[in-house]
């Protein structure tokens, strides 16, 4: 064995260039679908005990005012919809309701369960 087959702890170079979990993955999820289709549900703190919940990414086939009217009825909250101009149309509820609406969109079928991102907290 020669010197240069010799690897010492030190060396750096035998690392190379390996796969960086956290780098994005050119618009896809780690199912493959492509992230367009992923419904984001995100929980935002305002002051003192109150939250916000947002939904976004559901289809524009949806009528948005029926399923936030549903939303609230189900969930005895207010909520509203906010057009954003990158984001399109996101569904804003009162309190921490990320359980909540996840549930919902999956029993009414809207979504299929690997198209749901839960975010916060």
């Amino acid at each position: 064995m020669s010197s240069s087959d010799v690897v010492l702890p030190g060396d750096i170079s035998n690392l190379g260039v390996g796969f960086d979990p956290l780098a994005d993955s050119a618009g896809q999820d780690d199912t493959g679908h492509a992230a367009e289709d992923a419904v984001h549900i995100r929980v935002q703190q305002r002051n003192g005990r109150k939250s916000l919940t947002t939904v976004q990414g559901l289809k524009e086939k949806y009528d948005y005012n029926k399923v936030l009217k549903a939303l609230k009825k189900e969930f005895c909250c207010n909520g509203t919809v906010v057009e954003d101009t990158e984001l399109g149309k996101v569904i804003q509820l009162q309190g921490d309701q990320r359980k909540n609406v996840s549930d919902f969109l999956l029993g009414q079928k809207l979504v299929k369960k690997d198209q749901i991102k839960i975010h916060g907290f």
